[in-house]
């Protein structure tokens, strides 16, 4: 029994040596065990390493092991403990099942505990007591040491209590990861593997209380053991004997020559023969500058060595950001693979923070071709699998909500195809279905195009009972957690879902997405245990659906996956602490700033960092506080940064990807500082063309060649590019990106029509138009097409917005001349109870009826009600007062005509007769604020009311032939909710003509004397009904929008050859993209289909028609002009 060190600083070779010694011993002791004991990530490196080294290329008699491993074949030799070992997840469980007991008994624990995350935070408490080997006795004698000290003593009562209870909850039932080293402890005595063998622990920088344990052991039982430990081997200037303070940088080296030598005397274990491992590093020989590091980093006093500017051995990288730093350090790599003949293996990348980087890394070496591996632990959290679960009862516990639903719907898992839920989703939000009641009932309610398809309406149904079906597991009722864990189960083998997740692992598979393959064959298992140990530890646990929920999301995030590199030659990618790195030619270190380096304590969890001092000071053992881990984090970038054999690259950026500023860690000035002239490069690449990353290269040149395909001659712009350009063609990456974007700079739009085959078999043999159609070709001809020819349209929603006024308006009234006719009454007749009344009962049955019954659903809409029946009453009394003051009658309301490929409906017009002649007016009903414009009527943007007027006037032809039918009026109603400023003192009459002048209608009046007098014979200088008003003397003033018979006649005309115009050029197939300004008007700005036709302005070919405003004179001499000319 004997314990013997090898000592040695980084690189000199300790392993090598006792390699070797083992290898010839082995050689020469066939009979005797040799077992190495390294960390987890070591073992099969260990075992290459071994094997290379063998004379024979194998190994017999030794056994490469972690802890871990040890202890397996320690109970696999002598027998284990058939109770369930209780993992971090199983832990929580039985806390959180505890907790709801005791939670009177906690003073600070008590009200945290129902917060996300607090269980998780006692549970590692928990852990690291049990992991420093503090029991119920050194709980009691910590609460002692600390009375006195407020916060920190009853935080460690309320964890004495917890702790208590959970001893004995876990007592004879289950064991612990913790306890399983000292289970072995107990069965090593009569391990035949350990007895007289030769021990070597290499690798380790210290040991835990519970491996210290186990090793006394194993010094007692092996004949030898060695341990290799990482300090230089000068005796005299490092001896390792001499326990100095944690600032020292071999504090870990020399505290565990101190532990382990306390052991040895305890247990009479004699010191074997140490070995002093002196001279220059042997992994960086020949490589001074690297060398001088490995001597002298974190050393004092402070020796400098001359650094020559062309030895690229030390690089310091100073980044815009991340994402800059990922893209310098995939530079270098594709430099060293290319240019120097490095393998990827040769290269090893570690970050200050993982988390931060490793998204940069994925994105960037993808878009390179690098492999990686990038070293952590997957969490499960966002996995597919995971989100059925937890949206799954999430829905039932939401009661079936619309989000709810089709949360789990588009979870990657749940029954219904994408396109299927596409649909689904569709006709849910149409008909508002929302709560289980709805889901479970058959759909009854049919869209238009259901009605005439009655295959779509029992496909919908179909999809609902699939989706109900699919959750009836979940449906079941339950009490406790067993029952919800017992459902769950049912729930996920009746979805499938073993199956589809093995469809996805072999689908990652066949991407060469192996890390991704793992975490998808790994899941399934984990879900099973989790819900085994659910019913093990919980299983009569009374609790709601929802409780049950929170505790299975707790699990979950207690569930990590672990992953093996996908191939030997790749890029290790780890952090500073948890990866331990084989010897590589060359290091790369992203994000050595001052936020990650040195790395900030836990400080958030139940102890605190200060507590962890103060219990440090008074003698207690447990994770290491702040200050203490700061230089530990020292150690590991002493280790990490003398990896390299040939070359080390630290890089740190001036902003976060926020834009945050950043500033470098003390780490950059420490190197800087053991080197004369060793300067910090500005990061050139990239930078020296315009760029600081890849993909903002992407967009820079992609900015620049648009300007030089718009012929621009800037020279600097063009040496941005070709440097842009040669750096893509020199690192061989994007080359494919780079030729598509040549290609689009240069693109141009040019507007293919349909050929007119293609446009009949769109819009049939004959074009069947409404003038609003028209209206839509002349605002822009794809617009039309997307509308009419693709037939694309918003999805329809069970909602009711200000723009369903106008729909609601046009309803009630129609409805309202219905019931005049019904109640024997004209629009002169009823007076303001009866109007009030009927008013109601069509507001009352348009609001039944509209959408499925919408204008119910919530206060918000019942608003719109009451301000909707405000707005309506108003308005049938202004049409009444309007109609008194003149000499028509309505005719006909909501007239519907279809006039060979025109069809329309108006919504009123009124005639006056006398012995010759037949005077039509037209009432187009608007709700807003709608002007008539004489230049959108010429440019073919507001046709309605002259296409109205022709339709109305060849209807009174028919019933009227022998006489004059003459064009009175067309006009614009808005429908509104008027608010006027009246003088202080107004009286009702004078608000009222004020209100009255708000509803003076705008549009097209004929210049006849006689035919205005018949509209309105109640003014003397300007009508409150239509836009007229007089000159003091004669005529009429310029806001006056009155034209004579012959101008009318001839808007009518122009209109109706602009007509068949559209109409033909819609047959021809023509779909140019050709949008228009006019004046403030930008027909793309409230444009529906924006998102979808590619219009951009930064394209050669695309434009939009600036519209001029025409004077009325200038308008009518185009009309007049065009109206004759042959079409």
């Amino acid at each position: 029994m004997s314990l013997n060190y090898i000592f040695g600083g980084s690189g000199s070779g300790k392993s090598r040596y006792i390699y070797n010694e083992i290898l010839d011993r082995a050689s020469k002791e066939p009979g005797k065990n040799f077992l190495i004991v390294v960390p987890d990530q070591f073992t099969m490196q260990t075992q290459k390493d071994l094997v290379t080294l063998s004379p024979g290329n194998c190994i017999m008699n030794i056994d490469i092991l972690s802890f871990s491993r040890l202890t397996h074949r320690i109970f696999e030799e002598c027998g284990f403990d058939k109770r369930p070992i209780l993992d971090d997840t199983g832990k929580s469980l039985v806390l959180r099942k505890l907790s709801g007991n005791i939670v009177d008994d906690l003073t600070i624990l008590g009200k945290n505990l129902s917060k996300q995350g607090y269980i998780h935070e006692i549970k590692s408490s928990i852990s690291e007591f049990m992991q420093y080997g503090i029991g119920k006795e050194e709980t009691e004698k910590l609460l002692e040491s600390c009375k006195g000290r407020g916060a920190l003593f009853y935080k460690l009562k309320d964890l004495s209590i917890v702790y208590e209870k959970f001893l004995e909850y876990i007592e004879g039932s289950f064991i612990t990861k913790e306890e399983t080293l000292d289970l072995v402890c107990e069965r090593i005595d009569k391990s035949k593997l350990v007895k007289d063998s030769v021990m070597v622990f290499d690798g380790f920088t210290g040991f835990t209380p519970v491996q210290y344990r186990l090793l006394r052991k194993c010094l007692k039982l092996a004949e030898k053991v060695y341990i290799t430990l990482t300090i230089p081997g000068d005796r005299d200037k490092y001896n390792p004997y001499k326990l100095l303070g944690y600032e020292d940088l071999f504090y870990l080296s020399r505290k565990t020559v101190f532990d382990l030598s306390r052991i040895c005397d305890e247990e009479g274990i004699e010191a074997g023969d140490d070995v002093y491992l002196t001279g220059d590093s042997k992994r960086t020989e020949g490589n001074s500058c690297l060398t001088h590091l490995e001597k002298s980093l974190f050393r004092l006093p402070v020796t400098k060595k001359e650094f020559n500017n062309t030895d690229d051995s030390i690089s310091i990288y100073e980044c815009r950001n991340p994402e800059a730093e990922v893209s310098k350090a995939a530079e270098r790599i594709r430099h060293l693979v290319r240019e120097k003949g490095y393998q990827y293996r040769d290269i090893s990348i570690i970050c200050g923070d993982l988390e931060d980087y490793a998204p940069h890394i994925e994105a960037q070496f993808a878009r390179y071709g690098i492999p990686a591996y990038i070293d952590r632990t997957a969490h499960i959290v966002l996995n597919p699998f995971t989100e059925y679960i937890k949206s799954g009862i999430s829905m039932v516990v939401k009661n079936f909500t619309y989000d709810s639903v089709f949360h789990f719907l588009r979870s990657g898992m749940a029954c219904l195809s994408d396109e299927e839920t596409d649909e689904f989703e569709n006709y849910c939000i149409r008909f508002g279905i929302k709560g289980k009641k709805q889901y479970s009932t058959v759909f009854t309610k049919a869209t238009k195009d259901m009605s005439k398809n009655p295959e779509a309406f029992d496909r919908i149904n179909g999809l609902r009972s699939r989706f109900m079906d699919s959750v009836e597991a979940l449906l079941r009722s339950g009490k406790t957690a067993g029952d919800y864990a017992n459902n769950l189960y049912d729930f996920i083998v009746a979805s499938g879902c073993a199956e589809k997740l093995a469809e996805y692992e072999e689908e990652f598979k066949g991407m060469n997405d192996l890390a991704k393959a793992a975490e998808y064959s790994q899941i399934y298992g984990k879900i099973m245990d989790l819900l085994d140990q659910v019913v093990n530890l919980l299983g009569d646990e009374e609790m709601s659906l929802k409780e049950f929920g929170e505790i299975l999301e707790a699990g979950f995030g207690e569930i990590k996956i672990g992953t093996i590199p996908q191939s030997v030659d790749r890029v290790l990618v780890g952090d500073n602490k948890r990866s331990r790195l084989k010897e590589v030619k060359a290091l790369i270190f992203l994000g050595v700033n001052d936020e990650y380096i040195p790395s900030k304590g836990g400080g958030t969890g139940i102890i605190s960092d200060f507590d962890r001092e103060y219990l440090a000071e008074s003698g207690v053992e447990l994770s290491p506080g702040p200050r203490e881990q700061m230089y530990i984090q020292r150690y590991y970038l002493y280790l990490n940064l003398t990896k390299p054999s040939e070359k080390l690259i630290l890089t740190y950026s001036k902003t976060d990807d926020e834009g945050k500023s950043r500033k470098p860690a003390y780490l950059i000035n420490t190197v800087k500082s053991l080197f004369e002239g060793l300067e910090v490069d500005k990061d050139r690449g990239f930078r020296d063309a315009g760029a600081e990353t890849v993909k903002k290269g992407l967009e820079a040149l992609a900015a620049g060649l648009r300007k030089l395909a718009l012929g621009s001659e800037d020279q600097e712009e063009v040496s941005k590019i070709i440097a842009l350009l040669k750096i893509y063609r020199d690192l061989g990456i994007e080359i494919n990106t780079v030729d598509e974007l040549i290609t689009a700079a240069f693109k141009s739009y040019t507007s293919n029509p349909l050929s007119k085959a293609v446009a009949k078999a769109i819009y049939g043999q004959t074009v069947v138009n409404s003038v609003s159609r028209m209206e839509e070709f002349a605002t822009c001809q794809y617009k039309h097409f997307l509308k009419h020819g693709l037939t694309i349209k918003e999805r329809d929603e069970y909602d009711f917005e200000s723009r369903d006024v106008g729909n609601v308006a046009h309803t009630i009234l129609e409805d309202f001349g219905r019931k005049l006719d019904e109640n024997r009454l004209s629009w002169l007749e009823f007076d303001e109870a009866t109007g009030a009344r009927l008013i109601d009962e069509c507001l009352n049955e348009a609001a039944a009826s509209y959408n499925e019954t919408i204008l119910y659903s919530n206060a918000r809409n019942q608003y719109f009600i009451e301000r909707l029946r405000r707005i309506m009453n108003r308005t049938i009394f202004n049409l009444q007062t309007q109609l008194k003051k003149g000499s028509f009658v309505p005719e006909k309301a909501e007239f519907s005509f279809d006039d060979y490929a025109m069809m329309g409906r108006i919504d009123r017009f009124d005639i006056c007769e006398d012995k010759d002649r037949v005077y039509v007016k037209i009432i187009d009903y608007k709700t807003g604020s709608k002007k008539f414009d004489l230049s959108s009527l010429y440019y073919g943007l507001q046709m309605q009311l002259a296409v109205y007027m022709d339709a109305a006037m060849k209807y009174e032809k028919r019933i009227h032939p022998d006489k004059e039918i003459v064009p009175a009026a067309m006009l614009y109603y808005n429908v509104k909710d008027p608010v006027v400023e009246a003088p202080e003192g107004a009286t009702p009459e004078e608000i009222s003509n004020l209100i009255d002048d708000t509803h003076r209608m705008t549009g097209v009046v004929n210049s006849d004397e006689y035919i205005i007098r018949k509209l309105d014979s109640d003014f003397e200088k300007k009508s409150s009904i239509i836009p007229v008003e007089f000159l003091k003397g004669s005529g009429f003033t310029k806001a006056s929008s009155v034209f004579s018979k012959e101008e009318m006649d001839e808007i009518s005309c122009f209109v109706n050859k602009k007509i068949k115009e559209i109409g033909r050029r819609i047959s021809n197939g023509e779909i140019e993209i050709n949008p228009y300004v006019y004046g403030q008007s930008d027909s793309c700005k409230y444009c529906d289909y924006r998102g979808v036709c590619g219009y951009d302005e930064n394209l050669k070919g695309y434009r939009k028609r600036n519209l001029k405003s025409l004077s009325r004179e200038e308008a009518m001499e185009r009309i007049e002009k065009e109206s004759k000319d042959e079409l």
